[in-house]
């Protein structure tokens, strides 16, 4: 019995091109109907996707038609039902971010990856870091912090010197970029549902952006950052190419 199959691209030519190619070769069913959702582009368009069919609860199995391509495998137009079947199934969870800006306006988002906070001005970012409640850093100096999960800890996080952390951790990487006082704090390791918030001090002098996954809120006040349970991603990779085995390969590459 075939593999019911719903594919999307990124709006890039090539990935276009592989759509095209795709569809033509397997067909095309909605995706509220497929039993396995493709995605053609890169990691952006992953992350995109996955937000997209959240509610429909559908595995998503992504092929590199961009640039990056760390959630993504290998393209090739043939063998692909078999390809699918085959497949290792990776669950994660994404962040729940809530911000309040300059305005009183509350923004609820969410985040595969990271949720981070940027200066948004000339001049470094002041935060008060709290975890679970309890002030745990007064002050903060910095060009701005984040909070990665599992999934996302190879990518800006990684790019901050956070810490790459196996898939099935139970821990969320909290991650200073930039840091000018304290000067050599790096971050923490933090207990998956631990709930971080950040207060910006002088926020009319040293206005902050949050950002998850792209969705931006600029002037923020202050940010909350949660593991959110209740939601499950499941992404589909190629027999010895799953999440776990790419965390640890970037390690020693």
């Amino acid at each position: 019995m075939s593999i019911k199959i719903s594919f999307c691209a990124s709006r890039v030519a090539v990935a276009q091109d592989a759509l095209r190619a795709l569809t033509d070769r397997y067909g095309q069913v909605a995706a509220e109907d497929s039993d396995i959702i493709v995605a053609l582009g890169g990691d952006g368009f992953m992350l995109q996707t996955l937000n997209d069919v959240q509610s429909l609860g559908k595995p998503v199995y992504g092929m590199n038609r961009g640039t990056v391509g760390f959630l993504m495998n290998t393209y090739s137009e043939d063998d692909l039902q078999n390809r699918l079947a085959e497949a290792e199934e990776a669950q994660i969870n994404p962040l729940s971010m809530e911000a309040e800006s300059d305005d009183g306006t509350l923004t609820k988002a969410l985040a595969i990856n990271e949720v981070s906070l940027l200066r948004a001005g000339p001049q470094a970012a002041r935060l008060k870091i709290s975890v679970d409640g309890r002030s745990r850093m007064p002050e903060l100096v910095c060009d701005g912090a984040l909070v990665a999960t599992p999934a996302g800890s190879t990518a800006y996080n990684y790019s901050a010197h956070g810490p790459i952390l196996p898939i099935r951790a139970d821990v969320l990487a909290l991650t200073a970029v930039a840091a000018f006082r304290p000067r050599r704090w790096r971050g923490a390791l933090l207990p998956k549902d631990a709930t971080v918030r950040f207060d910006v001090l002088e926020p009319e002098k040293r206005p902050v952006m949050a950002d998850a996954d792209s969705r931006t809120v600029r002037n923020v006040q202050w940010v909350e950052i949660r593991s959110e349970p209740t939601i499950t991603h499941r992404l589909l990779f190629d027999p010895g190419h799953g999440l776990e085995e790419r965390l640890i390969r970037e390690q020693f590459s």
